[in-house]
This record gives C-alpha cells, structure tokens and sequence, in this order.
C-alpha cells in the first residue's frame, strides 16, 4: 500500500554485534551465540544478532535448525543473571533490607540435595551487592527462603516467566516455570530458581526482564518494526505496559548492586573508563551434562539514567575456564564501546549529578 517499513535496528550496531558474537562463537568452539541491545524505555531493538544463521537466498544448502531466531524461539536457563531479578522481588517483598546482610557457608542441604556456590567454597557473612559480584548461590537460596514458595511462584509468574512474550518477531515461544502445585511442594524448585535455574526462559525476555530494572519497574514491548512510512508520516502501534510491576525504589537499589558487579566483581571485564555500567554474568550448567554450559552477561548503561540493555549469550564453550565472565563479558564490551559512540552516550560528570540532585530538592 505504499507504505515502506522503518525499523529500530542500527546497521552499524548489528554489523559489530554480529561479528563480535561470531568471533567468539568460532574462538570458544560453541555451538550458538546471541547478542541483544534494547532501549530499556520503549523496547525498541537496536540490535539482534544470533550466529550460526543462513543465506536466505540459498536457505537450500542449510540445516532447517539455523531457520529459527535463537533468541526468541529457544528457551535457555538464565542462571546467575536472573540473581538481580530475585533480590528485586525480595526487596519489593520487604524481606529483605538495603543494608541487610546474609550468611554464606559454602553449602545448603535443600530437600535431600546439597547446593554449593560454583566454586565450591563460602563467601562468610555478605551485604547484598556483594552477593552479587561473588555470585553466591548459596546466599541466594537463603534470600529467597524468606520469601513462601507460593507468594515466590505468583511473584515469578507476575513477571511473565512463563507467558509468550508480546513481541512484532515471529515465533516468539513462552518460557517455562514449573506448575504452582510442583514448585511450592517441592523445596528443591524454589531453591534452585533462586540462582536462575529450574526454569526457562528466551534470551529477549531476559533482556525485558532487565529493562524492567533499568526503566523503573515497568515492563515493555520488545520489538524491531518501529512503524511504517506514508507520505513521510511514521505510524507507530508500539506501546508500553505501564503497569507498575516493582517500585522505582527498589529498581535504583538493585541498578547500584549490579554496577559494583563491573566495578568490583565478574562483570570488571566490561568497565569503559568515565562510564557507569551495571551487570551481571551467568554461568547455567545444562540438565543431566554439568560439562556443557550457557554463558551469559547482561548490561545496563548508563547507570546514572538507564537506557539501554545488552544481553549476550554464548551457548556451550568447549575450551576450558568457559564463563560468563571469560566469554560474554568480552563481546558485550565490544558492542558498548559502539553503543556509546553511536548513541553519542556523555560520560559520567559527578558535578551534573549534584546539580540535578539539587534542582530536584528544590
């Protein structure tokens, strides 16, 4: 009908996201590889790049599996990245406090399994950031034991865990949580959810998930079709959910745990000098293979007023010391050096801050 379709994709972004995914993929021997940047205020996709992919021209010569768009059509387990996303809830559920701490003794014996923390030693007693940039996973089963299994499952359910994703890409498929019935009966669910595994999830709803605490408690629409174009007019159907699913408060608390995760923890990989970046790695072992793993970083930048989210996921490195720190966190750092430059992202000025501080209180 005339009409030409605008998308939010950024050619260069997706030029140097897709090569930096590539790049690792081939360097850590792994099977697949996906890269998401995201403007956490409006879900618009700036870029989507999955390797292995296709020449569409010759879909011919490839193995129908390279047809589907990892990213919204395979579930992974988000492990240790969806750790911010818990102490959220558990914050917002008031059982926990900003300056709380918890105790960390290398193991809990949960339904009959002992848990241990991914290098099988204990942290001692830590404060909640430092939760985070050790990625204690026992202190997170002991967080989130606060929280009853059902008011748990209702919280993750609430998030849309399980719920197909409101998206304009095709074949977006619904994570999957465990029912009501086996999550609160079974101690050991709640127990491992608690560090991002027992369920699953698609690499774009994580990022939604992170955009969530980026922009203040909100969820949005991730989409790449930013309207159409007729006689120069942009139509845009593209809304936000402005349903307030956690407090603003309690978004800023977390948002300021994950930057000591760049500053002082596994997310170091990833610090641009003059630049405020929270994060955090996952490293998901799979179901009945501890061998072979999902390695995982999400971003969010600037920390000082959220706008985007970068999640990059690298799925089964075969060489050794494969984690989230070793292979994602290089790729996203890659992709925000570009991000910066072509968003023309202002570093951080401490003396701005305070004005704006100022200016608010009056």
């Amino acid at each position: 009908d005339n009409k030409k379709i605008k998308l939010t994709l950024d050619a260069r972004l997706q030029e140097v996201a897709i090569k930096a995914v590539k790049s690792q993929v081939k360097e850590w021997r792994a099977q697949k590889g996906v890269a998401i940047v995201m403007n956490v205020h409006n879900g618009e996709l700036l870029a989507l790049a999955s390797t292995p992919t296709y020449n569409p021209n010759k879909y011919w010569e490839f193995s129908p599996e390279r047809y589907k768009e990892w990213s919204i059509e395979e579930l992974i387990e988000p492990g240790s990245t969806f750790k911010p996303i818990n102490l959220a809830l558990a914050l917002q559920e008031g059982v926990i406090a900003t300056d709380g701490t918890v105790y960390d003794s290398g193991s809990v014996e949960v339904g009959g399994y002992s848990l241990r923390n991914w290098n099988k030693k204990g942290n001692g007693l830590l404060d909640y950031p430092s939760v985070l940039q050790v990625s204690s996973n026992v202190a997170m089963v002991n967080i989130m034991q606060k929280l009853t299994p059902s008011r748990y499952w209702e919280l993750l359910n609430q998030l849309g865990v399980s719920t197909r994703l409101e998206t304009d890409l095709p074949g977006a498929i619904a994570g999957h949580l465990k029912s009501k019935e086996i999550f609160t009966n079974t101690p050991i669910e709640p127990a491992v959810a608690s560090f991002g595994q027992g369920f699953s999830l698609t690499p774009i709803k994580l990022a939604q998930l992170h955009a969530l605490l980026a922009n203040g408690g909100h969820l949005v629409k991730p989409h790449i079709t930013k309207g159409f174009l007729q006689n120069e007019k942009l139509s845009n159907n593209n809304s936000v959910d402005k349903k307030q699913i956690l407090s603003s408060q309690v978004t800023n608390i977390v948002l300021k745990w994950m930057e000591t995760v760049v500053q002082k923890g596994s997310g170091k990989g990833v610090r641009i000098n003059g630049y405020r970046i929270g994060g955090k790695t996952g490293t998901a072992e799979k179901i009945h293979d501890d061998l072979k793993k999902l390695c995982s970083f999400v971003a969010i930048l600037p920390i000082e007023q959220p706008q985007f989210v970068v999640v990059v996921a690298i799925d089964e490195p075969k060489k050794a010391y494969a984690y989230g720190s070793t292979v994602a966190v290089p790729v996203a750092k890659e992709i925000i050096e570009s991000l910066i430059v072509i968003e023309q992202i202002p570093p951080y000025s401490a003396e701005k801050d305070l004005i704006s501080s100022k200016f608010k209180k009056r």
